[in-house]
């Protein structure tokens, strides 16, 4: 089907020793089309190392999951007739602890959606999107969505 890519760069410091755990945790994506950003490990996992400024994995996650979802939905409803004319989420994510490993066991969705024309089978096409999200197909994550 379809291949992508991420590029993932990181750089010791020359002041770091590394050995000793205290180095800085940020880093540089990129991505295929020519986008790059500032990502770091979060600040709540490694408080002291970490660029608060920069994504981190767990946030990316969320974003990922999110924006699955929304271009699925839009797309569904486009196909189904509808008019949307704007599309806000603000995602969760929880951390849990099971069996000493820790994950990201639940991802709630919050999106508000601003129609125009007629609309019906909101929440059917929430899950109809879900289903069909690839991102949400591919983690073992609780993936819910709760309309607004």
């Amino acid at each position: 089907m379809s291949n992508y890519t991420a590029t993932v760069s990181w750089r010791r410091g020359a002041d770091e020793p590394f050995v000793d755990n205290r180095y800085s945790r940020g880093h540089q994506w990129s991505f295929d089309g020519g986008v790059s950003f500032r990502a770091s490990s979060s600040p709540h996992v490694v408080p002291r190392y970490s660029d608060p400024a920069g994504v981190d994995p767990e946030e990316a996650f969320i974003a990922s999951l999110s924006s699955c979802h929304m271009l699925t939905f839009l797309h569904l409803a486009a196909k189904a007739g509808h008019r949307v004319d704007r599309y806000d989420d603000t995602a969760e994510a929880v951390l849990t602890k099971t069996d000493g490993r820790v994950w990201v066991s639940t991802v709630t969705l919050h999106p508000q959606i601003v129609w125009s024309g007629t609309r019906s089978e909101e929440l059917a096409l929430h899950h109809a999107a879900h289903d069909e999200c690839f991102i949400a197909n591919s983690v073992k994550t609780d993936v819910r969505c709760e309309p607004a």
